[in-house]
Protein backbone atom coordinates (compact mmCIF):
# COMPACT_ATOMS: atom_id res chain seq x y z
CA UNK A 1 0.00 0.00 0.00
CA UNK A 2 1.53 3.37 -1.05
CA UNK A 3 2.62 5.46 1.88
CA UNK A 4 2.53 2.58 4.34
CA UNK A 5 5.26 2.82 6.98
CA UNK A 6 7.77 -0.03 6.48
CA UNK A 7 8.31 -2.48 9.30
CA UNK A 8 11.62 -2.69 11.14
CA UNK A 9 12.74 -6.02 9.70
CA UNK A 10 15.54 -5.35 7.21
CA UNK A 11 18.99 -6.58 8.33
CA UNK A 12 22.25 -4.80 7.52
CA UNK A 13 25.71 -6.40 7.32
CA UNK A 14 26.37 -4.84 10.73
CA UNK A 15 23.54 -6.95 12.18
CA UNK A 16 21.40 -3.86 12.81
CA UNK A 17 17.70 -4.19 11.97
CA UNK A 18 16.19 -1.16 10.26
CA UNK A 19 12.92 -0.10 8.69
CA UNK A 20 13.06 -0.06 4.90
CA UNK A 21 10.50 -1.04 2.23
CA UNK A 22 12.94 -3.15 0.18
CA UNK A 23 12.86 -6.87 0.93
CA UNK A 24 15.86 -8.35 -0.90
CA UNK A 25 16.45 -11.96 -2.00
CA UNK A 26 16.26 -13.81 1.34
CA UNK A 27 14.41 -13.81 4.63
CA UNK A 28 15.17 -15.48 7.96
CA UNK A 29 14.82 -15.22 11.70
CA UNK A 30 16.76 -15.25 14.96
CA UNK A 31 15.26 -18.27 16.61
CA UNK A 32 11.79 -17.00 17.44
CA UNK A 33 9.77 -13.86 18.06
CA UNK A 34 11.46 -10.57 18.94
CA UNK A 35 8.51 -8.31 18.13
CA UNK A 36 5.18 -7.34 19.63
CA UNK A 37 2.51 -8.85 17.36
CA UNK A 38 -0.02 -6.22 18.39
CA UNK A 39 2.06 -3.25 17.28
CA UNK A 40 4.33 -5.13 14.79
CA UNK A 41 7.33 -3.38 16.34
CA UNK A 42 10.53 -4.88 17.70
CA UNK A 43 10.96 -5.32 21.42
CA UNK A 44 14.29 -4.65 23.12
CA UNK A 45 15.40 -8.19 22.22
CA UNK A 46 17.44 -8.79 19.07
CA UNK A 47 17.39 -12.59 19.14
CA UNK A 48 15.30 -15.34 20.71
CA UNK A 49 17.82 -18.19 20.52
CA UNK A 50 21.18 -19.09 18.97
CA UNK A 51 19.50 -20.47 15.83
CA UNK A 52 19.88 -17.54 13.41
CA UNK A 53 18.93 -18.73 9.93
CA UNK A 54 18.64 -17.46 6.37
CA UNK A 55 15.69 -18.76 4.31
CA UNK A 56 14.13 -18.45 0.87
CA UNK A 57 11.20 -16.05 0.59
CA UNK A 58 8.88 -18.68 -0.92
CA UNK A 59 8.61 -22.31 0.20
CA UNK A 60 5.89 -24.91 -0.47
CA UNK A 61 3.26 -22.21 -1.09
CA UNK A 62 3.27 -21.28 2.58
CA UNK A 63 1.71 -17.93 3.44
CA UNK A 64 2.56 -15.88 6.51
CA UNK A 65 1.41 -12.68 8.14
CA UNK A 66 4.61 -10.66 8.49
CA UNK A 67 5.27 -9.90 12.16
CA UNK A 68 2.17 -11.78 13.23
CA UNK A 69 2.00 -14.19 16.14
CA UNK A 70 4.90 -16.42 15.08
CA UNK A 71 8.61 -15.79 14.70
CA UNK A 72 9.94 -12.42 13.55
CA UNK A 73 10.53 -12.42 9.80
CA UNK A 74 13.74 -10.63 8.84
CA UNK A 75 14.88 -9.74 5.31
CA UNK A 76 18.32 -9.55 3.68
CA UNK A 77 19.59 -8.03 0.45
CA UNK A 78 21.32 -11.35 -0.27
CA UNK A 79 22.95 -14.29 1.47
CA UNK A 80 26.30 -12.51 1.74
CA UNK A 81 24.59 -9.83 3.82
CA UNK A 82 22.89 -12.49 5.97
CA UNK A 83 26.20 -14.26 6.60
CA UNK A 84 27.83 -10.99 7.66
CA UNK A 85 25.03 -10.50 10.20
CA UNK A 86 25.68 -14.02 11.54
CA UNK A 87 22.90 -16.04 9.89
CA UNK A 88 23.42 -19.49 8.33
CA UNK A 89 21.37 -21.39 5.69
CA UNK A 90 18.16 -23.06 6.89
CA UNK A 91 18.18 -26.87 6.85
CA UNK A 92 14.47 -27.03 5.90
CA UNK A 93 13.91 -24.63 3.00
CA UNK A 94 17.56 -24.48 1.83
CA UNK A 95 18.68 -27.99 2.57
CA UNK A 96 21.35 -28.31 -0.14
CA UNK A 97 22.91 -24.95 0.75
CA UNK A 98 22.76 -25.87 4.45
CA UNK A 99 24.51 -29.19 3.79
CA UNK A 100 27.19 -27.40 1.77
CA UNK A 101 27.64 -24.88 4.59
CA UNK A 102 27.95 -27.71 7.13
CA UNK A 103 30.53 -29.54 4.98
CA UNK A 104 32.75 -26.45 4.79
CA UNK A 105 32.23 -25.26 8.37
CA UNK A 106 35.57 -25.39 10.27
CA UNK A 107 35.56 -28.73 12.08
CA UNK A 108 38.67 -27.91 14.08
CA UNK A 109 36.75 -25.23 16.00
CA UNK A 110 33.97 -27.59 17.08
CA UNK A 111 34.10 -29.62 20.28
CA UNK A 112 35.63 -33.05 19.69
CA UNK A 113 36.35 -32.03 16.08
CA UNK A 114 32.91 -33.37 15.08
CA UNK A 115 29.82 -31.74 13.64
CA UNK A 116 26.40 -31.08 15.09
CA UNK A 117 23.98 -28.24 14.34
CA UNK A 118 23.84 -27.30 18.02
CA UNK A 119 27.63 -27.03 18.28
CA UNK A 120 27.75 -25.01 15.07
CA UNK A 121 25.09 -22.59 16.31
CA UNK A 122 26.89 -22.22 19.64
CA UNK A 123 30.14 -21.29 17.89
CA UNK A 124 28.32 -18.96 15.50
CA UNK A 125 26.70 -17.19 18.45
CA UNK A 126 30.07 -16.74 20.14
CA UNK A 127 31.64 -15.34 16.97
CA UNK A 128 28.82 -13.00 15.97
CA UNK A 129 28.21 -11.22 19.29
CA UNK A 130 30.22 -9.25 21.80
CA UNK A 131 27.58 -8.77 24.49
CA UNK A 132 24.68 -7.24 22.54
CA UNK A 133 26.92 -5.74 19.86
CA UNK A 134 28.31 -7.34 16.73
CA UNK A 135 31.68 -8.95 17.33
CA UNK A 136 34.47 -7.79 15.00
CA UNK A 137 38.02 -8.90 14.37
CA UNK A 138 41.00 -7.46 12.55
CA UNK A 139 42.61 -8.98 9.46
CA UNK A 140 44.45 -8.06 6.30
CA UNK A 141 42.25 -7.87 3.22
CA UNK A 142 44.51 -10.35 1.41
CA UNK A 143 43.81 -12.92 4.12
CA UNK A 144 40.01 -12.74 3.76
CA UNK A 145 37.84 -14.84 1.41
CA UNK A 146 35.39 -13.56 -1.17
CA UNK A 147 32.04 -12.95 0.54
CA UNK A 148 33.53 -11.42 3.68
CA UNK A 149 32.29 -8.00 4.76
CA UNK A 150 34.52 -5.30 6.20
CA UNK A 151 33.82 -1.84 7.63
CA UNK A 152 35.82 1.14 6.39
CA UNK A 153 34.96 4.58 7.77
CA UNK A 154 31.85 2.97 9.29
CA UNK A 155 30.55 1.86 5.87
CA UNK A 156 30.16 -1.83 4.86
CA UNK A 157 32.06 -3.26 1.88
CA UNK A 158 32.03 -6.80 0.52
CA UNK A 159 35.00 -8.60 -0.96
CA UNK A 160 34.34 -10.05 -4.43
CA UNK A 161 37.00 -11.33 -6.82
CA UNK A 162 39.63 -9.84 -4.51
CA UNK A 163 38.14 -6.33 -4.83
CA UNK A 164 35.86 -4.31 -2.55
CA UNK A 165 32.33 -3.33 -3.58
CA UNK A 166 30.14 -0.93 -1.62
CA UNK A 167 26.96 -2.26 0.02
CA UNK A 168 23.74 -0.25 0.04
CA UNK A 169 20.24 -1.11 1.19
CA UNK A 170 19.10 -1.75 -2.40
CA UNK A 171 22.22 -3.24 -3.97
CA UNK A 172 25.95 -2.94 -4.57
CA UNK A 173 27.90 -0.06 -6.06
CA UNK A 174 31.50 0.29 -7.24
CA UNK A 175 33.98 1.29 -4.56
CA UNK A 176 36.12 4.37 -5.02
CA UNK A 177 38.36 3.48 -2.08
CA UNK A 178 42.05 2.79 -2.63
CA UNK A 179 43.12 -0.68 -1.46
CA UNK A 180 43.41 -0.44 2.34
CA UNK A 181 46.82 -0.96 3.87
CA UNK A 182 47.22 -2.94 7.06
CA UNK A 183 44.35 -4.50 8.97
CA UNK A 184 40.67 -3.87 8.35
CA UNK A 185 37.67 -4.38 10.63
CA UNK A 186 35.86 -7.57 9.62
CA UNK A 187 32.09 -7.75 10.14
CA UNK A 188 31.49 -11.34 9.01
CA UNK A 189 31.92 -13.74 11.95
CA UNK A 190 35.30 -15.47 11.99
CA UNK A 191 33.91 -19.01 11.66
CA UNK A 192 31.82 -17.93 8.65
CA UNK A 193 34.92 -16.38 7.06
CA UNK A 194 36.61 -19.75 7.55
CA UNK A 195 33.60 -21.47 5.98
CA UNK A 196 33.84 -19.19 2.95
CA UNK A 197 37.59 -19.82 2.74
CA UNK A 198 36.84 -23.57 2.82
CA UNK A 199 34.73 -23.26 -0.34
CA UNK A 200 31.19 -22.29 0.59
CA UNK A 201 29.70 -20.16 -2.21
CA UNK A 202 26.93 -17.78 -1.08
CA UNK A 203 24.24 -16.18 -3.22
CA UNK A 204 24.93 -12.59 -4.26
CA UNK A 205 22.52 -9.83 -5.27
CA UNK A 206 22.77 -9.36 -9.07
CA UNK A 207 24.26 -5.85 -8.85
CA UNK A 208 27.37 -7.31 -7.20
CA UNK A 209 28.66 -8.40 -10.60
CA UNK A 210 28.26 -4.99 -12.21
CA UNK A 211 29.64 -3.20 -9.15
CA UNK A 212 32.80 -5.26 -9.51
CA UNK A 213 33.15 -4.04 -13.12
Amino acid sequence: MPGKTPLQNRVMPTGDIIANPARGLFMGNRGGRIHDPETKTLTNRRWASRRWICCVTEFKNRSREIMGGGYTELFFLDEVTALAAGHRPCFECRREDAKAFARTFPRNRLAHDSFSTDRMDKLLHEDRLDGRAQRHFQARLDDLPDGAFVAIDDAPYALLNRSLIAWSIDGYKPSTLPPPKGNVTVLTPKCICETLANGYRPHWYPSAGTARG
